[in-house]
């Protein structure tokens, strides 16, 4: 026997999904923390490699064109000898900072609940001693 579907009882999204408008630019693997690193001010490439560790630089290239097509990013050749390219949030690109901003708070509460649960859990099957009965 099957389960009767419930109607959902969320309002319709509009034709063109706002959430799925924004994970277009968003949804490329390092792109949030791509622009995570650029929400202080302009970085090289070099820079950006060392901010964003595990990155390729073929990824972190391809990353950087696509958001200066999607208008998320600026590039500016710097007139240096030999010539460099700095790269900063447009207007758009800084219109996602809080949005990030609020996935890392998120993140933190996430990662403290999980060790929070790691530690009742060596408690409770005695692998760790509580930080009461140890003095901490």
């Amino acid at each position: 026997m099957s389960l009767k579907v419930r109607k959902n009882r969320a309002a319709a999204l509009p034709p063109t999904c706002p959430v799925g408008e924004c994970m277009v630019l968003l949804g490329g693997a390092w792109t949030p923390n791509i622009l995570w690193s650029l929400s202080a001010g302009p970085r090289r490439f070099s820079e950006l490699r060392i901010d964003v560790p595990g990155i390729s630089a073929k990824v972190l290239s391809t990353r950087l064109k696509e958001l200066e097509e999607k208008g998320a990013i600026d590039r500016r050749i710097v007139p240096t000898s030999p010539p460099s390219v700095e790269y900063s949030l447009s207007e758009l690109g800084l219109e996602f900072i809080p949005a990030i901003h609020a996935i890392v708070e998120v993140g933190h509460r996430l990662k403290q609940r999980r060790e929070a649960e790691r530690l009742r859990s060596e408690v409770a099957h005695g692998n760790a001693v509580p930080a009461a009965v140890a003095g901490v």
